[in-house]
């Protein structure tokens, strides 16, 4: 199904994302540069996301971003508990099975990495929070593809206890194993995750992994009703 599209909230957007963490002040031309809109729509747009905190001049006139976002990010980092719940279960996963742990929302039609657990090994599976990954392959994917946009493909993928996993799919390299995250109410909030070598996290591995996940995904689950 095509989704509806308002231009002018998506021009709006495309000066938002023009900021990065290598260029976080930009001014009216360099915006006008990365986002392909004319200085004056650019103006414009800047001036109402100003007026709403979105964005903010330093003394030299340059464009950064305002707290309204700092705000929005940490109301959304608080529906995760921010963190309190989750990262304790994640460090508790890598103690038991030695790898890689993660908890996966969905983000529009991509997978966030909001909250991970390096494995202490140093041939491991390398995530950092915020990464952005396909929802269209790996255990984690598949999982938030049948709970979050209920993929039916996704979720023939699914054991009979919502999980699933992966060996060499997004990366041919890695192996994973995912479950999802629902609470009392029903709520999907996302999908716990353990990943690793493939050659480490073999069939038998994965088996064993499988059942940590499941369980510590249930406990987690039961933390947030």
């Amino acid at each position: 199904m095509k989704q509806p599209r308002v231009e002018s909230v998506e021009k709006a957007l495309s000066i938002l994302e023009a900021f990065s963490k290598d260029r976080p002040a930009l001014t009216l031309t360099e915006i006008s540069v990365e986002t392909g809109l004319y200085k004056s729509n650019v103006s414009r747009l800047a001036a109402s996301l100003e007026r709403y905190g979105y964005l903010k001049r330093d003394p030299n006139r340059r464009f950064r971003l305002g707290p309204a976002l700092w705000r929005l990010g940490a109301l959304y980092r608080r529906n995760f508990e921010l963190g309190e719940s989750v990262r304790p279960v994640l460090r508790q996963l890598v103690r038991e099975t030695g790898e890689t742990a993660s908890f996966y929302v969905p983000d529009q039609d991509e997978r966030l990495c909001l909250y991970r657990e390096n494995s202490p090994d140093p041939v491991r599976h390398h995530l950092d929070e915020g990464a952005r990954l396909t929802m269209q392959s790996g255990a984690a994917g598949h999982v938030l593809a049948a709970f979050h946009l209920g993929d039916d493909t996704a979720r023939a993928r699914l054991d009979a206890d919502g999980s699933c996993v992966s060996q060499g799919e997004r990366n041919p390299h890695i192996s994973a194993v995912a479950a999802p995250i629902i609470d009392a109410t029903g709520q999907f909030h996302g999908a716990l995750a353990v990943s690793g070598p493939l050659e480490r996290l073999n069939r038998e591995a994965l088996a064993k992994a499988r059942a940590v996940v499941v369980a510590s995904a249930r406990a987690l689950s039961r933390g947030l009703a």
